[in-house]
């Protein structure tokens, strides 16, 4: 299928990766990131879809994926070294950051995985691993992006789409903004204090005070990506779970 004017071998070459595939609905992305890794595909493999029909986020959440409304894809990583907790999704999210700013929409990380704009989320992520005894056999990157809308009924005040925020913006201009940052990503299986650095500047929840999964005031991020809080113990490390802010 032609995805925005352009067939899969144009648009590999036009974002210079390796293997692309566009397909008009899937279930997930990630699926067929999955299927293609395990018949061998390479590294920065790259999977989109028109539509997903059961397309996913952490802890097994629905993200609705329309027809035509955003940019839904796959990427395939081969890390050579094992990452360490959740540093590959802070990753995949400051380049997320990167791109959107790059297109003149200013935005920030909301730790784990999401992207905001204006308190309202215009990107998700999903990574899921795939294993061989203690060696990553590869990680499927899932990526979802609000690009045309219509955000679902029930999202508005929660959602945005880039359109909203740069009128006339295409799935291609988010595309050729965002793949080459995901070439770029990093190998190392633990944060840089330059990456550490970034998401300060972009850490939607700095200061602010959490009340779940702990109760505390967020005050950034280790070098294995987890969540540093400030509780009334000491600093908490957090790992996992759905961070609300009071």
């Amino acid at each position: 299928m032609n995805y925005e004017g352009l067939s899969p071998s144009e648009l590999a070459a036009r974002l210079k990766t390796p293997c692309c595939l566009a397909l008009p609905k899937v279930t997930s992305t990630l699926d067929i990131i999955h299927e293609m890794a395990a018949e061998g595909a390479p590294a920065q493999t790259l999977v989109l879809a028109d539509e997903q029909a059961a397309g996913r986020g952490r802890y097994g959440r629905a993200w609705q994926s329309p027809k035509g409304a955003g940019v839904w894809l796959g990427y395939l990583l081969r890390p050579k070294e094992r990452p360490e907790g959740g540093v590959l999704a802070l990753r995949v999210g400051l380049g997320l950051v990167g791109a959107l700013e790059a297109l003149g929409v200013v935005a920030q990380l909301k730790w784990p995985n999401d992207v905001v704009t204006r308190d309202r989320k215009i990107c998700g992520i999903l990574c899921e691993s795939r294993w061989m005894g203690q060696s990553v056999s590869w990680v499927a990157v899932g990526i979802g992006i609000n690009v045309h809308g219509p955000v679902p009924p029930g999202l508005a005040d929660r959602a945005v789409t880039l359109e909203e925020m740069r009128p006339g913006s295409t799935r291609l201009d988010m595309l050729e903004a965002v793949i080459p940052r995901l070439h770029a990503i990093s190998a190392k299986p633990t944060l840089s204090e330059d990456e550490r650095d970034d998401y300060r500047e972009h850490d939607w929840l700095s200061q602010r005070r959490i009340v779940e999964p702990v109760t505390g005031e967020s005050c950034g991020i280790d070098l294995d990506g987890a969540l540093l809080v400030r509780t009334a113990s000491g600093i908490e490390r957090v790992v996992g779970g759905s961070v609300v802010a009071a």
